[in-house]
């Protein structure tokens, strides 16, 4: 397995000394950063596979900058990454190399894996999903009794459904408008439920995405899509309505699937990583396989700048050392994503997934305790409709909150007046959260003395602008990848396993054990605590 000692940040030089600048510097603000350094914008600017970010709004001074890119270095940051690249075993708790980024590297660049070469592997998988996306996508693969498909249901869970969802969300312009992709998780059988309700069993395709095939909200709602399926057309037809995304070919064929409309995927695809493997076969048949294509060459592409690109010019190491700044010199806990895109409504609920399931950590790998904070909490909703909601909190509210402002340049659909509106209003935010208002410059507006302290802003919100020509396949991967280094960039500094989720599973083996309970109509059992034994009595009581 390889070495991939986790060092403890706080013995390093660069973080001492970073906690002796913050507190020196704890008194300055964005503003005055801004105001003393007319270049700043230029100098804490970067770009890369078609991705520009201005980190000029970020409290953070260029010295602190320089100590931060020794942080990385003392951490080992760029072992770990090019060890990530070269397939190595980081994944040290489950014994796994950490392959996302083979997923999208193009055929003709081999990676050898213990003998096997991954990227060979990956191509075929793809192309069998080109072929069965361009069958449907043409009308050649239709419904038991002659129908076209129409409408595609994703059964998954976790990242099985957060990425492709998301995906058909922001591409929505390139898909295919004759078929309709629906996503089903949530084991609460009105979602199952509401989805079915209006479709035409004839001309609906299952996709049941699930490694094991044995992941119990996934299943559940599968079987619920099964009996649907058979009450209306028969037993015969699931292998027509139905494909896998899975490993367990076994479990594949007992669920009445034909094996060879199975795509697998590998141990070392993580869930959250895995929207463009055979997880995105949703997404290849919304968009077909070269716009799934492009979405692969935008991610490859971050991955390259990632891998090669020198510190002071790599945009995912900036921004995950600002964002460990933020959260250990600065002691903001949170980040709002804030994307003035509709078509990106989505995002922010998979990048809680991205980052908090993978750096919610408390050991470092070796399994030392750690004393220091880790993973931020991260949230958002779209702009404008969040400003008519939470962004009082963000610009007035007694926490600080770090932004990250997501801005296209060109709408899908023209207007370009009303898409003038929306960057107008992405980058009055960003400059309101960092800048603020002052007493003084509401007292020049003319406002009455009563209500002066009402309209004061305090201004230095850590706040990042994300700008992007437009939304395509490939910036969508870009983006996408983007944040995946940041994240793998915090957790390397922290000293941390980002790739595994031993916190997902206690809480699985407890529900199956109250399942039993509660089908077995009884709170007697000797492993619960009061509280859940007075729950499930109540419950039992009510239903």
């Amino acid at each position: 397995m390889t070495n991939v000692e986790a060092i403890d940040p706080t013995t390093c030089t660069a973080w001492k000394s970073l906690l002796k600048v913050s507190q020196e510097t704890s008194s300055t603000t964005i503003r005055e950063l801004l105001a003393d350094h007319p270049n700043r914008p230029a100098e804490f600017s970067l770009e890369a596979a078609g991705i520009y970010a201005d980190f000029s709004r970020q409290r953070v001074s260029k010295n602190a900058l320089d100590l931060l890119y020794g942080l990385a270095e003392q951490t080992g940051v760029f072992s770990l990454r090019d060890a990530m690249f070269n397939g190595e075993l980081i994944n040290t708790t489950e014994g796994r190399a950490v392959l996302h980024t083979a997923l999208r590297r193009p055929a003709g660049q081999p990676l050898d894996v213990a003998g096997i070469d991954v990227v060979s592997e990956v191509h075929e998988v793809l192309n069998r999903m080109g072929e069965f996306s361009d069958a449907v996508r043409t009308g050649a693969w239709t419904g038991a009794t002659g129908k076209r498909i129409t409408d595609v249901v994703n059964i998954g869970i976790g990242g099985s459904d957060l990425g492709p969802a998301m995906a058909y969300k922001a591409l929505q312009d390139y898909r295919d408008r004759t078929i309709t992709c629906h996503f089903v998780s949530n084991v609460d059988p009105s979602d199952v439920g509401e989805v079915l309700r209006d479709l035409n069993p004839e001309s609906t395709l299952f996709i049941i995405a699930s490694k094991t095939f044995s992941t119990l909200e996934t299943m559940t709602n599968a079987g619920q899509g099964r009996s649907w399926l058979v009450s209306a057309l028969g037993d015969a037809a699931v292998a027509q309505h139905f494909v896998a995304v899975s490993t367990n070919a076994e479990e594949v064929a007992a669920f009445g699937i034909d094996v060879r409309n199975m795509f697998g995927f590998w141990d070392w695809v993580g869930g959250r990583y895995s929207m463009e493997s055979a997880i995105g076969l949703s997404t290849m048949v919304a968009i077909g396989r070269e716009n799934f294509q492009q979405l692969l060459q935008g991610f490859h592409s971050m991955d390259e700048h990632f891998a090669t690109a020198p510190a002071g010019e790599n945009l995912p190491l900036l921004m995950g050392l600002l964002s460990v700044w933020n959260r250990d010199f600065l002691q903001v806990p949170t980040t709002a994503v804030l994307p003035y895109s509709h078509y990106l409504s989505r995002f922010p609920a998979y990048l809680q997934q991205l980052t908090m399931e993978s750096n919610g950590k408390s050991v470092r790998r070796d399994g030392s305790t750690v004393s220091y904070d880790t993973g931020g909490i991260y949230w958002g909703e779209p702009g404008t409709n969040g400003q008519h909601s939470f962004y009082q909190m963000l610009h007035q509210g007694t926490s600080t909150i770090a932004c990250d402002v997501i801005v296209v340049a060109q709408s899908a659909h023209g207007h370009d007046d009303q898409q003038d509106m929306l960057v107008a209003n992405a980058l009055a935010q960003a400059a309101v959260l960092s800048l603020g208002r002052t007493a003084e410059e509401v007292i020049a507006d003319g406002t009455k003395a009563e209500l002066v302290a009402h309209k004061v802003m305090p201004g230095n919100r850590p706040t990042t602008v994300f700008m992007m020509q437009k939304l395509d396949p490939f910036t969508l991967g870009a983006l996408v990848a983007l944040y995946e280094h940041s994240v793998f960039v915090q957790g390397a500094v922290w000293g941390i396993n980002s790739f595994d989720q031993w916190g997902v599973e206690l809480g699985k083996k407890v529900a199956l054990g109250i399942l039993a309970d509660l089908r077995a109509k009884t709170s007697k059992d000797s492993q619960l605590d009061p509280a859940s034994v007075a729950d499930i009595d109540k419950y039992l009581s009510l239903k």
